[in-house]
């Protein structure tokens, strides 16, 4: 929890940087990473002189559990995070999810049969791949099975014709 100052989320790939979110005093971050043990998506950074309160899952269940305030805090912010992020999730619209999810694909996937092409990652490594969340990737991964431009089989995605996924990115 940030007692004071203000801190910037996030993500890096490659030479590309993006601010996922910015907080000030009283807002928290890296719930996920200590209540599921989830690896973190993005990094903090301070942006001025800054004050924080470190957590593990013990003391956070312990402190929930002795003061139910602190857990109704934390859903109202996690709740309202979610319906935020579906905002803007319906404000960029799935097609603006496509390229980065494309590139992602053509990227990892390994050449077999020909032009076919498979990739086996999780969905979580592609979503990062991309920069894209678990929920934008996987809207957008639906989208490309829908215009059948990928399968899914087996928990392999396949790409039958990589010059037309490509085309996707120019469209």
């Amino acid at each position: 929890m940030i007692q004071s100052g203000e801190v910037e989320l996030v993500r890096e790939k490659g030479s590309e940087r993006r601010v996922v979110a910015r907080l000030g005093p009283g807002a928290f971050f890296g719930e996920l990473g200590v209540v599921l043990g989830e690896r973190r998506s993005s990094r903090a950074v301070a942006v001025n002189t800054t004050r924080l309160i470190a957590l593990d899952r013990e003391t956070l269940e312990g402190m929930c559990l002795d003061q139910p305030e602190i857990a109704v805090r934390m859903i109202r912010l996690l709740v309202s995070r979610l319906i935020e992020s579906e905002r803007r999730l319906a404000a960029l619209g799935v097609d603006d999810m496509l390229r980065p999810i494309v590139r992602a694909i053509l990227r990892h996937a390994e050449q077999q049969q020909g032009r076919v092409l498979h990739f086996q990652g999780q969905l979580r490594d592609l979503a990062n791949s991309a920069g894209l969340s678990m929920l934008e990737a996987h809207r957008a991964l639906h989208q490309l099975i829908d215009q059948d431009l990928v399968n899914l089989d087996e928990d392999v995605l396949r790409v039958p014709d990589p010059e037309v996924l490509n085309a996707a990115l120019d469209a």
